[in-house]
Parts: structure tokens; C-alpha cells; sequence
């Protein structure tokens, strides 16, 4: 529609909501922006200028009606929110889903280009919440898996030991020998895999003592382009790097191949402990009601009821962090952990009935 064609009421309260949330996307990237610094920070600016060419847009389309300046959506507003409480790889996760929902495809009155720049924006804060993903990986593995188990472990164990006709105390004190057991065994796992890992990449580290190697290599030989084809780079490239190598004399190990990727794994201790903590908050939920004194049938769905919230909560935050649908993340979560604690209430049932 020209600019200069009376609009529709129609068209103008779509228009002036178009501008609204363009506006408030333009001020997540400017909050997350300003709680970073260097290239990311440039980055978000960046996105940032692009939304204005947005804005622009519509209030060209607008023209004399732009009117009383709108709230943008509800989502964009809570993103909004937390980007200038947070600026958290969590706020970029998802800004990353906001930017995947844009329907400017769709509509005639966006261009080509406007569409075209949402597809883009999508990539950019994919790009910039993978670093985050990649700093938060080895912890937050830990911390989720954590609080899983923990729920889904002790709930199973609570509801094994009911099935076979375990009173309440019984199956308080076991719950709570549960949760202490499971957050020991799993921090102590998640420590030793951790520095497991860290080892085998330390391993993979080239040796800073190489550089004493580089003024007396043989240049007929060469052998120094070996070290860089085993790392990974083609023949040419490898010759070519060892003979800038060799012209300057100088050798910096940690150039041969790519980084050791110790940012990934995280630390033996932040996992474990994240581990620990979460899985002993995990398991303590389905104890919870036998904690204040609830017994028999009301403890059990109180417990059940109480889990399964828990387990949709951290599904749909994986859902999140990753970029998927929280929903359909948050109804797996739920599914795979009642259907394992409901395995074991049926074992405790036909055990209880064995023993009995």
C-alpha cells in the first residue's frame, strides 16, 4: 500500500502494533548491549540500528497517523524486561526464538528486505547465544541433569517402597538417604568426568617447548608442515604456515589447530557442585510432602503433582536454552520422568505383594 492512500482502520492499529514491537526489540538489543562490551556489544548494537531501519519503515507507512505511541507485545515486553535486569545468555536464547517467529514473510506490507534482515537477526543472536551456550555447557549439563535425576530418582524411589507397603516414616528416612546418596554419587561423577575430559584435552595441548625446536629444524626437511597436517590443515596450507614459521623463526604452538576447547567442559568443581545442589533440590520435592506431616494416597499425588511441575519447569528451560519449543521439551521431560517412577511404583506394588 502507498504511503500517500488513505489507510484502512484495519491496517493502521497493524501497522502502529508492527511499529510498537519493532521499538521494543530495538530496546532489548540496546539493554543487552549495554551489559557487554567489546564486539558483542558492538554486535547487539548493530541489531539494535537494523530494528531502527524497521521502525523507520512503519512510520513512514504511518505517516500523520502514527498516533499515541503503543506498548509492544506481551513477549517482546517481558524480553524486554529481563534484558535490562539480566543480559543473560538466557535473554539471548530467547531473543533468538522472538526473531524466529517474525512472519514479515508473510506480510504485505514488510519488504523483502525487512524479511530478509529477521531471518539474518535470528543467525546473529544464534551466533552470540552459542558462545554463552558454550561457557554455560559443562555447568549447566550438570546442573540440569542434576535436578532430573534428583526428581525423577528419588520420586521413584518414593514410590517404590509405598507400592510395597512401606510406612510413612520409612519412606521419609528413605527419601532422605536417597537425596544424600544421589547428590554424593553425582557430584562426585560429574567431578571425575569433568577433569577426565580436561585431561584428555590438556593432552591434545601442542607443547610450548616446541618453539626451542624451531631454529634448529631442518628446512629441507621441513618436518614442521607434519605438525600442522596432523592437526588438521591441507597439505598447501600446512607448507605455507611452516614456511612463514621458518621465515620468521618464531613458532606459537597454540596455532597449530584449533583451541583446546577447555571453555566448553567448564571446571571439575563448578560441576560438581552445581550438580550437587541441584540434584539434592531435585529430590527433595517428592519428599516434601512427607516432610510436613501428609501420609498415604494425598503424600503420593502431592509428591507426583509437585515433580511434574518441576520436571515441565526444567524442560522448558532446556527448550529455551537451546532454542527448541519449551512446551513439547517441557511434556517430554514430564513423560519420560512419571513413566519411569511409575515403572517403579508398579515393582514396588507386585515386590509388596511377593514379600507380603
Amino acid at each position: 500500500m502507498s504511503p500517500a492512500a488513505e489507510p484502512d482502520p484495519r491496517s493502521l492499529r497493524r501497522w502502529r502494533q508492527r511499529l510498537a514491537d519493532e521499538r521494543a526489540e530495538a530496546e532489548v538489543y540496546r539493554s543487552l548491549a549495554s551489559r557487554r562490551s567489546g564486539e558483542e556489544r558492538a554486535i547487539l548494537l548493530g541489531l539494535a540500528d537494523a530494528e531502527e531501519r524497521h521502525i523507520a519503515h512503519w512510520e513512514r507507512l504511518l505517516g500523520e497517523h502514527v498516533g499515541r505511541e503503543k506498548r509492544g507485545d506481551l513477549r517482546t515486553r517481558l524480553l524486554a524486561a529481563l534484558a535490562r535486569r539480566f543480559g543473560s545468555v538466557f535473554v539471548l536464547a530467547l531473543a533468538q526464538r522472538a526473531e524466529s517467529r517474525s512472519s514479515y514473510d508473510r506480510d504485505r506490507d514488510a519488504t523483502a528486505a525487512m524479511a530478509a534482515d529477521e531471518l539474518i537477526h535470528e543467525e546473529v543472536v544464534r551466533g552470540l547465544a552459542a558462545r554463552g551456550r558454550e561457557r554455560l555447557s559443562g555447568t549447566f549439563r550438570a546442573a540440569v541433569f542434576g535436578a532430573n535425576d534428583g526428581l525423577v530418582s528419588n520420586l521413584a524411589l518414593v514410590l517404590g517402597v509405598v507400592g510395597a507397603g512401606a510406612r510413612s516414616d520409612t519412606v521419609l528416612l528413605t527419601g532422605l538417604a536417597g537425596l544424600l546418596a544421589g547428590a554424593l554419587s553425582m557430584a562426585a561423577g560429574e567431578y571425575i568426568s569433568v577433569r577426565s575430559q580436561q585431561e584428555l584435552l590438556e593432552a591434545s595441548t601442542p607443547g610450548t617447548a616446541t618453539r626451542s625446536a624451531v631454529p634448529n629444524l631442518d628446512v629441507d626437511a621441513n618436518e614442521l608442515a607434519l605438525v600442522y597436517r596432523a592437526r588438521g590443515m591441507s597439505i598447501d596450507e600446512a607448507q605455507r604456515r611452516a614456511a612463514t614459521v621458518l621465515a620468521e623463526r618464531s613458532f606459537d604452538p597454540g596455532t597449530a589447530g584449533q583451541g583446546t576447547g577447555h571453555d566448553v567442559v567448564g571446571t571439575g568443581i563448578g560441576a560438581a557442585l552445581s550438580s550437587f545442589c541441584f540434584f539434592a533440590s531435585g529430590a527433595l520435592v517428592p519428599v516434601l510432602p512427607f516432610l510436613v506431616g501428609l501420609e498415604g494416597t494425598v503424600a503420593l499425588v502431592v509428591a507426583a503433582g509437585l515433580v511434574s511441575l518441576a520436571l515441565m519447569f526444567t524442560g522448558a528451560v532446556v527448550g529455551l536454552m537451546s532454542g527448541g519449543p519449551p512446551l513439547v521439551r517441557a511434556a517430554r521431560q514430564l513423560a519420560i520422568g512419571l513413566g519411569a517412577a511409575g515403572i517403579t511404583y508398579l515393582l514396588g506394588l507386585l515386590f509388596g505383594a511377593t514379600l507380603g
